[in-house]
Order: C-alpha cells, then sequence, then structure tokens
C-alpha cells in the first residue's frame, strides 16, 4: 500500500498506482473465483395435488419490486427488478398489481450502449420495455415504499399513487435489489431504509389483516441482518436473502467474466443471488416448484459451490413452513412452462460458467477502471474517469480512516478495532437500540460527511458504539476530533443527506 500511496502522488505514476490500488481491492476480498458447476446434493419434492380452480387458494397476487439505487455504475438493480418485473406478468400477474420502484436513470444514460433498454444478462433481452414507472426519481424514498406495502395512498408524495391495496385472502411477493449494510438497505434518496422501520411496517400490514401470505427477497450485502433476531414466525412471511448478517453479496455478469457482457457494456449486469432465482424462475413449472426448492438451488449456486469463494450463504427467514408452497402462489405461472421438467439435481444453471462475481461493493471500481482503461491517454474521457476514480477512492480512505479513528479514541487502539468489528450471536439484531443508531450515524455524518452506498458498511461500528452505551455528546465530541477537514462536493452529507 505504501509503493500504491507514492505511485499515486505523482501524475507521472497515475497508472502504475491506479492499477496498484485496484488490484490490492480486487485481491483483498476474493471478488474473482474461476469454478465449474458440478455436483448438486439430492432435493426430494413431495408430491402435491394441484387444484383445478385456484381462485380461492390464490387470492390476488400483489408484488413490490424495488431498485435502490442510481448511477450507471450501478446498472444491475434496476435490471434486476425490470427482469422480475418482465417475470411476474408472464406469470399473469396484472400490471395494476405490480408496483415498482426505480430511479430511471440508466435505460437514456448516455453511457448506456444500446439507449431505451436494459439487460439482465448477456445477449439477453430487453427487460425494460412496459415497465411502469410508478416510482421514479426522488419519488423512491423509504415513506413511499412503507405507504405502498400498507395500502395507505394518503401517505405517498408524487408518483403513479399505485399501492399494494390487498385483502386477507391475497398473497404478497416484495423484491429488493441494492446495495447493503448491517441493519440497513440503500436508497437512491436519504433517508437509507432501516430493518427495524421495516419489520415494524410488516407487523403494522399483518396487525390490519390485509394479506394472507408473504415472500420476500432480499438482494444486499449483509442483508441477513435486516430479518436476524428481528421477523417474528407468526407474521404469515418468508424471506430470503442474498447473504448472512455479515457478508457481501455480489454482483454478476460483469467484465472481465465468463460469460461477460457485450463489449461496448463496462459494468455489471446483474447480481448473483437475484439473476439465480429469475432464470430459475424462467425455465421452471412453477406450479411444481416450491420456494425451498428455488431456495437450495439459489443457496447451491449463489455458494460458488459450497466454497463460497466469491460467493455468499443465502439465507431464509420467517415462517419456513411457507417454503412448501409452490412458486406459482407468488410469481404467477408462465404456460409456456407447462411441460417443463423440474431438474433441481442436475439443473442446467447450476452448470452455467458464471461462477465468477465480483464484491457488490466493489463493482462501481471495475466499472470506472474499465472506463479508464478504455479510453485513450491524454483524452478528456481519460481525465474524466481518472477523477471519478480518484474521488471514489478519496471517500473510501476518507471513511475507512475516519470511523477506524473515532473507535480508536473511544476504546483506545487496541480495544478500538475489535469493539467496532464485533459480531453478536446468530439469532440477536445488530443494536438494542435503533434510535440510538440513527442518532449515531447523523452525528457522525454531521461532522465526517455522508457514508453513501460504500459507508454502509461501517453501520455495525456505529450500531457497536451505541451497543456500548457511548452518549450522543461524546460522539459529536470525538466525530469532530476525527474529522478535522469536512468533505465538500457530492460527499458532503450537506448535499447528500444524512442516511438516517
Amino acid at each position: 500500500m505504501r509503493l500504491c500511496t507514492s505511485a499515486m502522488g505523482s501524475s507521472k505514476g497515475f497508472q502504475l498506482g491506479l492499477l496498484c490500488y485496484i488490484l490490492l481491492v480486487l485481491l483483498d476480498s476474493s471478488k474473482v473465483a474461476d469454478g465449474a458447476r458440478r455436483g448438486w446434493d439430492s432435493i426430494l419434492k413431495m408430491p402435491t395435488d394441484h387444484i383445478d380452480d385456484d381462485s380461492d387458494r390464490i387470492g390476488t397476487q400483489w408484488a413490490v419490486l424495488l431498485a435502490g439505487s442510481s448511477g450507471y455504475w450501478n446498472y444491475r438493480h434496476q435490471a434486476d427488478v425490470c427482469h422480475a418485473y418482465q417475470i411476474l406478468r408472464k406469470g399473469g400477474l396484472k400490471e395494476e398489481n405490480i408496483v415498482v420502484f426505480m430511479y430511471d436513470d440508466i435505460a437514456d444514460d448516455e453511457e448506456n450502449p444500446n439507449p431505451g433498454t436494459i439487460i439482465n444478462r448477456p445477449q439477453g433481452s430487453d427487460v425494460y420495455a412496459g415497465v411502469p414507472k410508478d416510482y421514479t426519481g426522488e419519488n423512491v424514498t423509504v415513506n413511499n415504499f412503507f405507504a405502498v406495502i400498507l395500502g395507505n395512498k394518503s401517505s405517498v408524495t408524487g408518483g403513479s399513487g399505485k399501492v399494494v391495496e390487498s385483502g386477507p385472502n391475497d398473497r404478497i411477493f416484495i423484491y429488493y435489489s441494492d446495495h447493503g449494510g448491517p441493519g440497513v438497505l440503500g436508497m437512491p434518496i436519504p433517508p437509507y431504509l432501516y430493518a427495524n422501520d421495516f419489520i415494524q411496517v410488516l407487523k403494522q400490514k399483518h396487525d390490519a389483516g390485509s394479506y394472507r401470505e408473504m415472500v420476500i427477497y432480499v438482494e444486499a450485502c449483509e442483508s441477513g441482518s435486516i430479518f436476524e433476531g428481528l421477523l417474528p414466525t407468526d407474521l404469515n412471511i418468508y424471506a430470503t436473502t442474498a447473504s448472512n448478517a455479515e457478508e457481501n453479496s455480489w454482483g454478476t455478469y460483469c467484465p472481465g467474466m465468463d460469460p461477460p457482457p457485450p463489449p461496448e457494456y463496462d459494468t455489471c449486469l446483474g447480481d448473483l443471488y437475484s439473476v439465480a432465482w429469475m432464470e430459475d424462475s424462467e425455465i421452471n413449472n412453477l406450479k411444481e416448484e416450491t420456494l425451498l426448492q428455488q431456495y437450495n438451488l439459489v443457496k447451491r449456486r449463489t455458494s460458488n459451490h459450497n466454497t463460497y469463494m466469491s460467493g455468499s450463504h443465502v439465507m431464509q427467514y420467517g415462517n419456513i413452513t411457507i417454503s412448501q408452497e409452490e412458486l406459482y402462489l407468488y410469481m404467477g405461472f408462465d404456460s409456456a412452462n407447462s411441460n417443463a421438467s423440474l431438474v433441481l439435481e442436475n439443473s442446467p444453471l447450476l452448470e452455467k460458467t458464471e461462477a465468477k462475481a465480483i464484491n457488490q461493493r466493489d463493482a462501481d471500481l471495475l466499472y470506472m477502471w474499465q472506463k479508464y482503461k478504455k479510453s485513450k491517454e491524454d483524452s478528456p474521457e481519460r481525465f474524466t474517469a481518472q477523477t471519478q476514480l480518484l474521488e471514489f477512492m478519496a471517500h473510501r480512505m476518507h471513511v475507512d480512516k475516519s470511523v477506524k479513528l473515532v473507535g480508536n479514541i473511544l476504546f483506545g487502539p487496541e480495544k478500538g478495532p475489535a469493539v467496532l468489528k464485533a459480531v453478536r450471536p446468530q439469532g440477536e439484531p445488530l443494536v438494542d437500540d435503533w434510535d440510538c443508531l440513527k442518532k449515531m450515524v447523523r452525528t457522525f455524518e454531521r461532522h465526517c460527511g455522508s457514508l453513501a452506498q460504500y459507508g454502509m458498511k461501517h453501520m455495525r461500528a456505529l450500531a457497536n458504539i451505541c451497543n456500548e452505551g457511548i452518549s450522543m455528546d461524546t460522539m459529536a465530541t470525538v466525530s469532530a476530533e476525527a474529522c478535522t477537514q469536512f468533505p465538500t462536493g457530492s460527499w458532503s452529507s450537506l448535499q447528500r443527506g444524512f442516511s438516517a
């Protein structure tokens, strides 16, 4: 790292220093790993007698789809959500019963090589066409998301006004894709979504008696922390997550991978957990496949053959009994797959070669490095790519350094790192006092600038400061001491807004 620092310090050695930094980041978290999809543990499916007339069993099927990011380097999240919409529509869910949240800035971005289209896999078809723009831009907010789930039209601001007006016999499917951190999910418009608030909304929905059962899929780093120790088993809710409470989730179909995106794309097209469940849903008869069977297949594929090299632990929470139900109850049924044979043990999806994946938090660096490499020397494009990359790296270094220094001042240089990184036993929530965590985030950001999507990784550190009983006054004093220079521009909390 000393070599990287000295190289980056001179304009002449920029390329060497930049390459060194990128390699260190990518190698440090084992971003890319080769592997062929091989064997698959046997999964037994109990025979199920289907009811010819399912109207009473199904009720109305509702869905809420949310991409929580913005920016072309986050292309994959909106691609995931658009793909999910197409699957649900082919399954027969009505457009009026599907609510879509996405910032909607990538289809027509100047860097999109095929304007007006979005793809979610190499050589994939357009998944953007026909997707309703219910809540876009500044209307993609936590408040609107919660209001939509609760069916509260009067609390929605902007957008189409569409909400989930479900009844006691209806089923609801919620899918979220974006960056996350311990106890938190990102949103393009702050504040972020905090786990305790989400669980409270789900409890409120349950208390209203306005659904029969609900299934939630979450793609994000540390996504297990959204439900760990928080989601009761008696809400008739079944949730699966891309990762457990303390690990990253992974982007895929990225430049340099096999299969790669088309050469004109400099960004990742999808996320590993997300494409796993969607590509499975597209080829199987969802009146035969259960949620549990899909969970097991996705778990296998996302783990990279149980090696967890460039892979994560897919988790399940809530009422696990629901997992015995067929997928069509939530995602509908595509008649084109009526004669599809359910193959799980030797599924072709497990033999796909995209075992390569990249840590979600580093996909933006990969994108920017691609832009830098492909630009001509001394061109305006290279200067822009260089500037953007330097800004992102400087922000990362600032956040990491600031959080570490806060911990050292509070607990001493020997004890500090251990306190900040401490992970609670499985089954316990991230923090005892969620209001304390939110205040702690605001206090830190007021003095040290925005955490932004990368900084969400430090939510556990801030939660542990709360768990140690540190007061807000002390945190404010220490943050001011640790951050003597307040970030300006896009990394300022004054411009970006607070994460809590």
